[in-house]
């Protein structure tokens, strides 16, 4: 790293030299010689080497810089993109007007790097002497704003991606592996009915003796649907009987029969109803088809719900995301809210989800899937500040012309020092690495588009988020 040319070591061709560099600053074209010398003979002068650390995140920022060469990026310690990248020709660092205290990241250079810095105690001199550089430092931090907004949205839509995906990943895998078991379990249970079927035809059962059984069957079936299905104590015992049936019998495989009959409400009384003249290889070819027959039915069964919920899943998706819909719609608020706990299921599982919502509330004209994304960071919030087994209420009702959402929760509450803080992005309690801080500023801002009111009161022990909606269209959507 070289030493920093102080300025009243300058020379006249060290001047000439940075005024031919400010020049082809772009922010700065226009400005009369006299500025452009003013610039060179009152800033300090830094030269870098690639992997020069400049500040430290948190570091105050002090000075206002003007890039003649090089190039510096800046990185929250707890990320790996850039949250800032500054390049040849750019002014960058703490200007006149801004309200940067503290670097929001570690900067670095990535390049031999030149330039000119200038302390903020130069700032009112600077103004008066050159006065046309007001105007190109506002127009540089509406850049700046603009961009970090930019970043900002980018950064929540790629969070709020990275949930949505593991929620659904979470969700489907259960039916989604449901179906794959059930479909295996089905393939063997068909090439064990064929081959017991085959069975059964060799022993060459009469035509009386296949009617008796087939009626026994049917008969067997009418009366355990009127019965209904026994507990789980009964369906033991049950077990245990229709066990010793089969042993006092000398019929096998037990254990692809008893578990069946048994679940099923089938007694031994029941079962001594079979035709007397048929031998005991038979019955047990009989019940072996029969129980074959209802573990393949369950199994299409357990198809049919996965299907279902993958199905369902799907249709919520599209109610979240508001998909093949107009930008704005009439939205049923409470649906919104169901579909995005829907989405959220898989962290709802452990926590008490009471809803509160007042009859016959009308639709109201807004942006839907903009609205799902508030819901998603309150319930989400609520449900991470009771470590997601606590108590959140939902409560939806009418208030005057605007429509009231309160999201409630148990958890330890937020410090009323913090209170004031906790919509502004990046701002966060969690851990390194556990969040960005951007779900309550996006909240914020959904809520401002349609212009409307998100505040929060909050105790030990209860929190509640407040959302207030206008009901009638607005004109600025």
């Amino acid at each position: 790293m070289e030493t920093q040319t102080q300025t009243a070591a300058k020379d006249q061709s060290r001047i000439d030299v940075l005024v031919a560099a400010l020049q082809k600053v772009a922010p700065l074209h226009g400005l009369a010689e006299k500025d452009y010398v003013w610039l060179a003979e009152h800033g300090v002068e830094r030269h870098e080497d690639a992997g020069a650390v400049l500040f430290e995140e948190d570091a105050p920022a002090d000075s206002m810089t003007i890039l003649l060469k090089g190039e510096i990026h800046v990185k929250r310690q707890r990320g790996v993109a850039a949250l800032f990248i500054g390049r040849s020709g750019q002014v960058t660092g703490t200007m006149p007007f801004s309200r940067m205290k503290q670097y929001g990241g570690r900067g670095f250079t990535v390049a031999p790097t030149w330039a000119l810095e200038f302390h903020r105690s130069l700032f009112p001199e600077m103004l008066e002497a050159i006065p046309a550089l007001a105007d190109r430092i506002v127009g540089i931090l509406l850049d700046r704003v603009r961009e970090v907004t930019r970043m900002e949205q980018q950064a929540e839509k790629l969070t709020a991606l990275g949930k949505l995906a593991g929620n659904l990943a979470h969700e489907l895998n259960n039916p989604a592996s449901a179906a794959q078991r059930s479909a295996d379990g089905m393939l063997k249970e068909l090439r064990f009915f064929v081959e017991n079927s085959l069975k059964l035809g060799h022993l060459c059962l009469t035509e009386a003796q296949t009617s008796e059984v087939r009626e026994w069957h049917i008969a067997i079936m009418e009366e355990v649907e009127r019965s209904g299905l026994p507990e789980g104590l009964t369906i033991a015992t049950r077990e245990d009987a229709i066990q010793r049936w089969l042993g006092e019998r000398q019929i096998g495989e037990g254990w692809k029969i008893v578990p069946e009959l048994a679940e099923l409400g089938v007694t031994p009384a029941q079962l001594d109803r079979l035709p007397s003249s048929i031998t005991p290889s038979t019955v047990q070819a009989v019940l072996l088809q029969i129980t074959s027959g209802l573990r393949a039915e369950k199994m299409a069964e357990a198809m049919l719900d996965s299907t279902q919920r993958i199905f369902g899943l799907i249709r919520a998706i599209k109610d979240y995301s508001f998909m093949d819909q107009a930008p704005i719609q009439e939205v049923d608020v409470p649906q919104g809210i169901e579909s995005t706990l829907i989405m959220l299921h898989s962290q709802t599982e452990h926590a008490t989800i009471e809803r509160e919502y007042q009859p016959d509330l009308p639709l109201i004209s807004a942006y839907g899937s903009q609205l799902n994304q508030i819901w998603t960071a309150l319930i989400e919030n609520a449900l991470e500040a009771t470590q997601f087994k606590g108590r959140i209420v939902i409560k939806v009702r009418v208030s005057g012309v605007m429509m009231l959402v309160e999201v409630w929760d148990n958890g330890p509450g937020i410090p009323e020092a913090l209170q004031d803080r906790i919509f502004e992005p990046f701002f966060t309690t969690k851990g390194p690495g556990q969040g960005l801080g951007l779900g309550l500023d996006a909240a914020m801002r959904v809520v401002r588009t349609h212009r409307g009111y998100l505040t929060v009161e909050s105790k030990p022990g209860s929190t509640c988020f407040q959302v207030r909606l206008p009901i009638a269209p607005a004109e600025s959507y």
